[in-house]
């Protein structure tokens, strides 16, 4: 179960039920289809996954990383990050006989802690209401495993606010982003028409380019270089900024 905050409530019932800016922009909007990473973009999880890095860091005799330190490193996959860690941290490449077994014990752990201290951005629940209430058609594209990011969206109490959870392997991981096919991938399963992304990442900005879709990054997601090297077609610092900035794309 997912760990409740010091405040006696559960980390997604924390994000404001009020409004913060102007619904009538949702109107205007052209999207049809409007897709989200997931990590650093819909929510705060690096905690929990500097956490099950950490344990498998551990198992392997090597120091362990502070959170704002594996921050920056989310966005490839577990894999990716537990790559770069082992790198990081043993000072030479990591041959996959030792990566493998410490990668399952990665996904295990986190598997068992998905959403013990990870929480929705605020304003998040407003802006997907807001998005909603105009048909406009929800979809997660992220580089974590499909069944991680489901488990997660259900403990968080998002899983029925998205049409589709297109994950890392779901196409293979031969075609995950930076590559544009889970975009085009939820465009089709969402019903097509135009499309817009939202992510954190170079991967996410790099996905949306080459999907041909305009993209949103947050400014307060996971990345390692500054916002702008992103080049994104816009950026956000709140969540209420979202639906105005989508009616200007």
């Amino acid at each position: 179960m997912s760990r409740q905050h010091e405040t006696g409530r559960s980390p997604i019932e924390q994000t404001p039920k009020t409004q913060s800016y102007d619904p009538n922009p949702a109107s205007t909007l052209r999207f049809r289809t409007v897709g989200f990473d997931l990590d650093g973009t819909l929510l705060e999880t690096a905690p929990d996954i500097a956490n099950a890095l950490n344990h498998a860091l551990k198992l392997a005799g090597l120091p362990s990383f502070a959170f704002e330190e594996v921050r920056p490193m989310i966005g490839g996959g577990a894999k990716r990050l537990l790559v770069r860690a082992l790198a990081d941290r043993h000072g030479s490449t990591v041959p996959d006989d030792v990566i493998d077994p410490l990668y399952a014990e990665l996904l295990n752990h986190y598997a068992a802690n998905i959403a013990v201290e990870s929480f929705a951005f605020d304003g998040l629940l407003p802006a997907l209401d807001a998005l909603a209430d105009q048909g406009i058609t929800l979809g997660v594209a992220t580089n974590k495993l499909e069944s991680l990011a489901r488990s997660l969206l259900d403990e968080i109490g998002l899983a029925d606010r998205f049409a589709c959870v297109i994950g890392g392997d779901t196409l293979g991981t031969a075609n995950a982003k930076p590559k544009p096919d889970m975009l085009h991938e939820l465009e089709r399963r969402c019903g097509g028409g135009p499309t817009a992304f939202v992510g954190d990442s170079i991967y996410d900005t790099s996905a949306a380019r080459a999907a041909g879709q305009p993209c949103v990054a947050v400014s307060f997601g996971y990345r390692s270089e500054p916002i702008e090297d992103l080049r994104a077609d816009a950026v956000i610092d709140h969540f209420d900024q979202l639906v105005p900035v989508l009616a200007t794309l």
